[in-house]
């Protein structure tokens, strides 16, 4: 069989006799390379295992055997009884247990905290725990009565590049409340939260620097303000805080 060859070269390149021997050796087959024979690399025989245990399995003699058949059948097992009651050992299952009492220390126990109470100390002498934070639940009411943001607040989120639905806060400190008590403020502003009237609104009082945190989104901080302005009858202007940005609006 004859093949043809073409070979290109370039013009300053016109030697025939070192042309022709390129051309042959490119035409030569590549040398194929024998392989060796695969050898493991750890021993493979059956018999001959390459881990042992350092030492040999515990024998178990005969009479050994028997002891132990012997002692699995005299023994019961609590699991498979037929008449295994799991409630035996508990009281609260007893007939003779009165139930009264224990009902009514649960329902003491998980009773909501009163809003209205007032600080008087109760009759056994232990003082009643307060409310430290509220969250609203979402309503679909308030939807309609939520009115677009103002220009300014607008302009001021383009600025900064905030999302509406970014967290804001207001605080409620004592100055604001004219002659009304901070915790007086912290029960009506529950009751608002209680309602569904402020949205999206989580707020907690912080005792220990006497002010009132209002976490809303932005969207909404507005008409949360006028809330608060108008139920809990509010001075002054607010400061809106988002972190990192610090006070952003004030209305």
């Amino acid at each position: 069989s004859s093949m043809e060859v073409v070979l290109h070269y370039r013009p300053h390149q016109r030697d025939l006799i070192k042309l022709q021997k390129f051309a042959e050796a490119a035409l030569k087959e590549f040398p194929i390379r024998q392989l060796p024979r695969f050898a493991p690399w750890f021993p493979n025989e059956l018999n001959r295992l390459p881990l042992k245990p350092k030492k040999q399995a515990p024998v178990i003699s005969c009479e050994e055997v028997e002891e132990l058949k012997q002692l699995s059948t005299s023994s019961e097992c609590v699991t498979g009884s037929p008449d295994y009651d799991c409630t035996k050992n508990l009281l609260e299952f007893h007939s003779s247990m009165k139930h009264g009492p224990t009902l009514v220390q649960a329902q003491a126990a998980h009773r909501p905290l009163n809003l209205d109470y007032q600080g008087e100390p109760p009759p056994n002498g232990k003082q009643k725990l307060q409310r430290s934070w509220s969250v609203s639940l979402p309503s679909a009411k308030l939807k309609e009565k939520i009115q677009p943001l103002s220009q300014e607040l607008q302009n001021n989120l383009e600025r900064l590049k905030l999302h509406a639905f970014c967290r804001a806060k207001w605080t409620i400190e004592q100055s604001l409340c004219k002659n009304q008590n901070l915790e007086d403020v912290w029960i009506k502003l529950n009751r608002l939260i209680k309602q569904n009237e402020l949205p999206s609104c989580n707020a907690t009082i912080q005792r220990s620097v006497g002010q009132i945190w209002i976490f809303c989104d932005i969207l909404y901080c507005e008409y949360v303000r006028n809330i608060l302005r108008e139920k809990l009858s509010l001075t002054d202007k607010m400061n809106l805080l988002v972190h990192k940005y610090g006070i952003i609006f004030s209305l």
